[in-house]
């Protein structure tokens, strides 16, 4: 099973750079895209259909904001839309997805950039979400978390640590959450094959040399439960796939 996660910042603006062309490579079997930015009936989905993917959008109450959206070769046996928070859902920010044993979650974390208020609301979130995920491995222990965690967990994970450590997504509150997060029995998949340092998942759109000198922050991730750690078969960041400010981050598993 290959799988996909994708921050698009937009699926319309995603597509008029060329998205589509890209699914049609076969990246991988399942594609979770996070800030779709749209409602489902507000796109032509066909396309995606005619490329033998299953879609499954969770939109945002608000247009133009946040949603999640699973694009799928192999159709799931249950699909969740949210996850009972009711703020949290009316963002559109959790879509799940069942595969036999495994239970896939496709999320978008909050950003805290834009002030103390979404910074505050972001922190509650964390919280919540993380009582969720361990509530929700009692019953499905096998789980897979991808998406945009706005977070970037260590030095390793930024360009420029000691410039950051007062910025959103590199506060010490968030990195204690993702320490915690880590020590429940999460394993970041990623680091399980790439302990090298200069690998990134997202850059700053204010100045175009930030990507170009990989200036970045590695802040999309694969996460999964301990069960599932001898079947991890590879994992990757493809900085070269340039649809967003983000790119795509991989992970290929076995099916058992």
């Amino acid at each position: 099973m290959r799988i996909i996660s994708y921050n698009l910042n937009g699926i319309r603006a995603a597509i008029n750079k060329g998205f589509l062309d890209w699914l049609k490579t076969d990246p991988a079997d399942i594609i979770c895209v996070q800030e779709t930015k749209a409602l489902k009936e507000n796109v032509d989905h066909k396309p995606f259909n005619d490329l033998g993917y299953h879609d499954y959008w969770y939109s945002a109450e608000k247009k133009g904001y946040s949603g999640v959206a699973i694009f799928t070769k192999i159709k799931p046996d249950n699909i969740i839309y949210g996850t009972g928070n009711a703020l949290s859902d009316s963002e559109g920010r959790v879509l799940q997805a069942d595969f036999g044993d495994l239970r896939l979650i496709n999320a978008y974390f909050p950003s805290g950039t834009s002030g103390e208020l979404r910074q505050s609301f972001k922190y509650g979130w964390l919280d919540d979400f993380y009582d969720f995920v361990q509530k929700l491995r009692k019953t499905h222990p096998r789980l897979v978390l991808c998406g945009d965690y706005n977070i970037a967990h260590k030095e390793i994970d930024i360009h420029d640590p000691k410039g950051n450590k007062k910025s959103s997504g590199f506060l010490p509150e968030e990195r204690a959450w993702m320490d915690r997060f880590f020590a429940a029995g999460w394993i970041d998949t990623f680091r399980v094959f790439h302990p090298e340092p200069h690998r990134y998942s997202w850059w700053s759109q204010r100045f175009p040399s930030v990507r170009l000198n990989n200036k970045g922050w590695r802040i999309d991730y694969f996460a999964v439960t301990e069960p599932l750690k001898d079947r991890l078969v590879g994992a990757e960041i493809y900085p070269d796939i340039k649809h967003s400010d983000h790119c795509p981050v991989y992970l290929q598993i076995k099916d058992k």
